[in-house]
């Protein structure tokens, strides 16, 4: 979807996910080729590479396709969901009787697939907007049009958006943030490694290529032109955050008024600004970083006229060049997906279509989605197994020996009213009012992304609407949300490609949903940024200082052991932005273990395919992390990303679990065993 702002935690593209029609299954036998056998490398031990081993075999036969930067399983789950999203499409695109949901489904799916259309109308989407960038002749006029640019969600300048506010859940913020970059983020910009380097100094050529593609006939104008936006955009990039400093909600959280952001940046008129935006007249409003809005107000001042305009314009149309004709769409995917993460060969356009599609009106689709392909039994068994979560964390902090009681009863509070949401919402949106026709492609995204700026903005003054999904019930992904306590579990994360949910067994299934996704959620909770919220979600100190001390203490053990963790030539982990993340990955396996501990399964010890329980349960954890990836991309993820590489999910939370040594005979010397001094102790 294409809100602005999401007040929660994501975990990354891969964990687990939707394919087969799911049912409730319990124990059940695998079919035959068990898929944990299947993907082993035996050459390796698991005490020396444990993902190597439980997957090396998957990889060493599965290369990476030339239209992808990355592949595993989270791409393969992704091909079924395009599959039965595609059926979807067409569906709703031939039938003749349609409801008002399947006539905009058709309707976005038949404008998306007219290549022939979007070559006719070249740049013609784009005209009203480049017309209003080039007549604006003062720097007030252009802060109309970048107000205007991000009501089309074009984020010029800096970033905004509304927000349940971090201090007060049961309000809604308008909060601004550091952005209006081109190259993923600041480092981008200074990092002076080969890699950063080559992708720096390939991003002027980009911009002039769109440039020219706008109508500049010189070449050597738009060389010009495109390095004066790079200058423009590092002058941002320096007053910009690095991602580590981003994470602390503390430092990121700085309510002022209006009056105050006038005086903070005073060359913007932010009071016309936002009302062009769409915004009513606001008393305050959140400002991140306000280091980078007084950087952005001398920008704005000191900055020309042409250059601004330049840089809004070229952001305008790369923003729009993926709905735009071929040589818009390969301009951009060539720097944004070639250069940056690698890619060998682009998409077909139905995929591409597709994911357009599920930021817009994603919601609408999964209506249809969840008829088919999730029934109420598959949605009971994953509801049961968040609960065996729950209980399994409640035993671990009441055995605390760390932290104190009256910690600890906070703690026990804020993990008992947490909220759960499987699935696929009770209550579903209503996109009726949004544009979707069928006379240009780039339009509907337009109009998308205008639809998805007044919905949010209209939320303001409102009572907050706890019930809502920020995900669509078919993503393959999940989230925690701080501001409302709660767990976010998609239907599109539950399902092995190729099984349905009846023939996985327990073991498996408590590895790759209870552990990976479900324990990771509500770990989040308390991680070293969920725990800064309360039970009721707002941003305030619950802890006694000597609780969060110690809680810093034993964190920062998981940090070093990242931050020695080297994943490309010399590049090394950032244990610190990642630190949220890999203390999730790891809270999820120790409570996975813990509450499969308590199934029949286990305590029956049968084996399947002569693995124990415990070894399906940790070979079931690591197949959902079962990936490959090319190094521009893995260097790009390290750079940009919160989320350790898929790899080191694996073999970064098992050496500190102390039933892994026990399934797999871990022992010193190997290169996954840790002494009990050096593990992190925490939950």
């Amino acid at each position: 979807m294409i809100p602005k702002k999401l007040s929660c935690v994501l975990i990354a593209a891969l964990a687990v996910s939707a394919c087969h029609n799911a049912s409730t299954g319990g124990a059940g036998t695998p079919p035959q080729g068990d898929i944990l056998i299947a993907d082993l490398d035996t050459s390796i031990a698991p005490g020396q590479d444990f993902f190597e081993y439980a997957n090396g075999g998957w990889i060493k036969r599965n290369p990476i396709p030339a239209d992808e930067s990355s592949w595993g399983i989270g791409k393969l789950v992704n091909e079924e969901l395009y599959t039965r999203k595609r059926a979807i499409n067409e569906a709703a695109s031939k039938k003749e009787n349609r409801s008002a949901i399947e006539q905009q489904v058709a309707n976005f799916w038949l404008t998306g697939m007219d290549s022939n259309g979007a070559e006719q109308k070249g740049i013609a989407p784009l005209q009203a907007g480049l017309k209003d960038i080039y007549a604006a002749q003062d720097r007030a006029a252009l802060m109309t049009v970048a107000a205007k640019l991000h009501r089309m969600g074009v984020g010029v300048l800096f970033d905004e958006g509304v927000s349940q506010d971090a201090k007060n859940s049961n309000e809604m913020s308008y909060s601004l943030s550091q952005g209006g970059l081109g190259l993923p983020n600041r480092d981008y910009y200074f990092n002076q490694d080969a890699r950063t380097l080559k992708i720096r100094e390939a991003y002027p050529g980009y911009v002039s290529q769109i440039l020219m593609l706008l109508g500049e006939k010189d070449s050597l104008k738009a060389k010009q032109r495109a390095q004066a936006i790079l200058a423009l955009e590092t002058k941002l990039a320096g007053a910009s955050r690095k991602l580590e400093a981003l994470r602390d909600p503390w430092k990121n959280y700085h309510k002022m008024s209006m009056e105050a952001l006038q005086h903070l940046a005073p060359a913007i008129d932010w009071p016309a600004t936002i009302t062009h935006i769409g915004l009513p007249k606001l008393d305050s409003v959140v400002v991140g970083q306000p280091e980078f809005y007084k950087a952005l107000s001398q920008v704005v001042q000191s900055e020309s006229i042409p250059i601004l305009q330049d840089y809004f314009a070229f952001h305008f149309a790369s923003s729009f060049a993926p709905y735009l004709s071929q040589a818009f769409v390969e301009a951009q995917w060539n720097f944004y997906a070639r250069t940056l993460h690698g890619a060998k060969q682009m998409r077909p356009r139905w995929k591409r279509v597709l994911d357009a599609q599920e930021s817009a009106i994603g919601e609408e689709v999964g209506q249809l989605f969840v008829k088919e392909y999730f029934p109420e039994k598959a949605k009971q068994r994953y509801t049961d197994m968040v609960e065996g979560i729950r209980n399994a964390f409640r035993a671990r902090i009441e055995k605390l020996d760390w932290m104190s009681d009256s910690t600890k009863q906070k703690a026990l509070h804020k993990l008992a009213v947490m909220k759960k949401k499987v699935g696929y919402p009770d209550h579903w949106k209503d996109f009726s009012k949004m544009q979707i026709g069928t006379s240009s492609y780039a339009e509907n995204l337009m109009h998308a992304h205008e639809w998805w700026n007044d919905y949010q903005i209209a939320k303001l003054g409102k009572p907050v609407d706890r019930s809502e999904w920020d995900m669509t019930p078919q993503t393959y992904n999940a989230y925690y949300n701080p501001s409302n306590n709660e767990i976010v579990l998609p239907a599109g994360i539950f399902t092995v490609p190729g099984y349905r949910d009846e023939q996985l067994d327990d073991a498996l299934v408590y590895g790759y949903a209870a552990a990976s996704t479900i324990g990771h959620e509500i770990t989040h909770g308390f991680d070293d940024e969920g725990r800064q919220f309360d039970a009721d979600g707002n941003l305030k100190n619950w802890w006694s200082p000597a609780d969060s001390a110690q809680f810093a203490r034993r964190a920062s053990v998981l940090v070093k052991q990242f931050n020695n963790m080297v994943v490309l030539d010399s590049l090394h982990l950032n244990g610190q932005a990642e630190l949220g993340e890999n203390l999730a990955d790891l809270g999820g396996v120790l409570l996975g273990v813990d509450a499969f501990q308590q199934t029949e399964a286990y305590k029956s010890g049968k084996k399947i395919s002569g693995l124990s329980p415990m070894q399906r349960f940790f070979l079931g954890y690591a197949l959902g992390w079962l990936y490959q990836i090319r190094p521009e991309q893995l260097a790009a993820q390290v750079l940009t990303d919160v989320h350790a590489p898929a790899k080191y999910r694996v073999n970064g939370p098992f050496p500190n679990v102390p039933a892994f040594y026990q399934a797999f005979n871990v022992k010193p010397g190997d290169k996954m065993y840790l002494p009990d001094s050096a593990r992190v102790h925490l939950w």
